[in-house]
């Protein structure tokens, strides 16, 4: 079955030389530079990295600046990870996961927005000055940052589709890290995510198992069948407000899981340990790669229109 693939191939890019001193200084050279280093190392070096090249500011100090996020409690527990009617790497295993929390919505352009004016923060495609945009291929388009979603021309004050209750895009794996540590929260891993979108009954999607349709009661935000293009024949041919679509949220209330962006996750992707793996699915998808248990992964510095987060925390 044919399916958007988000894997890119890019040039490596400079990377800012970090702030850390001392032993964590250390620490992030060594870890970088050792060849078949653990997907825990790189994680622990890339959250090092961060914190001393952006300066992360306190929690208290995200809680003065725009709308605190709405954290759904989770209560955790075994289940079943991945789907036998999927791909190689959805094998189905038992899991368990500890009770946290997670945001109910994807994080928005309104609160990406507060966190880089009380931190000066510059995300990867704006260093790079460059982020991926889909019309029916991957294209590099120049220009295209979270400001600017599909290149220099669009604004999100100005898209028809990006105003700032939309979620966030052409942000990287760092940037979303970034944001949920300003926020004192974290990015979620795969078995938390998979576990919040599909509780402990096996179903393929959020809602339940039965494949999207659209029209004005669909329960996602997705694109057409087959794939994979843009559609509005869910309301939206790009990204939708947060939340507009509670027919479609998770046994634990939480919305968009399936569609509107892809989410990052703080877990390396299996095929690929150098990427970090994404969740949900999109705009321009179809159903295939809305299930649940569906994976994929990119490279953890680029940025993408269809590609958004969300946090998470541990439990109270």
């Amino acid at each position: 079955m044919a399916k958007i693939q988000l894997k890119v191939a890019i040039n490596s890019q400079e990377r800012r030389k970090s702030k850390l001193s001392g032993g964590a200084a250390t620490y992030v050279r060594k870890t970088l530079r050792i060849q078949g280093y653990s997907p825990a190392a790189r994680m622990v070096a890339i959250s090092l990295w961060l914190l001393g090249t952006f300066g992360v500011p306190n929690a208290q100090a995200a809680q003065d600046s725009g709308a605190s996020p709405d954290l759904v409690a989770v209560p955790g527990g075994a289940f079943v990870m991945g789907d036998a009617e999927g791909d190689a790497n959805e094998a189905p295993k038992p899991m368990a996961v500890s009770p946290f929390r997670l945001m109910r919505h994807e994080v928005t352009n309104e609160q990406f927005a507060a966190f880089v004016a009380a931190t000066g923060h510059r995300t990867d495609p704006e260093r790079s000055g460059a982020g991926y945009v889909w019309d029916g291929r991957w294209r590099l388009v120049a220009g295209a940052d979270w400001r600017h979603p599909y290149g220099p021309d669009t604004r999100v004050a100005q898209a028809p589709d990006h105003p700032p209750n939309h979620p966030v895009v052409q942000v990287s794996a760092r940037d979303a890290t970034a944001f949920c540590a300003w926020r004192g929260l974290r990015l979620p891993s795969e078995a938390e995510w998979e576990f919040a979108a599909r509780g402990t009954d096996g179903r393929r999607f959020p809602w339940g198992n039965d494949p999207p349709q659209a029209g004005a009661a669909a329960p996602a935000n997705f694109g057409t069948v087959p794939c994979c293009a843009a559609d509005a024949g869910d309301g939206y041919l790009r990204t939708a407000p947060v939340g507009s679509y509670p027919a479609g949220a998770s046994p634990y209330g939480i919305q968009d899981m399936a569609g509107n962006v892809w989410e990052w996750t703080s877990d390396p992707f299996p095929d690929n340990p150098d990427f970090v793996a994404l969740r949900g699915g999109g705009w321009g998808n179809n159903p295939y790669c809305l299930r649940v248990s569906y994976r994929h992964g990119n490279p953890p510095d680029i940025g993408l229109d269809m590609v958004g987060f969300r946090c998470a925390a541990d439990a109270d």
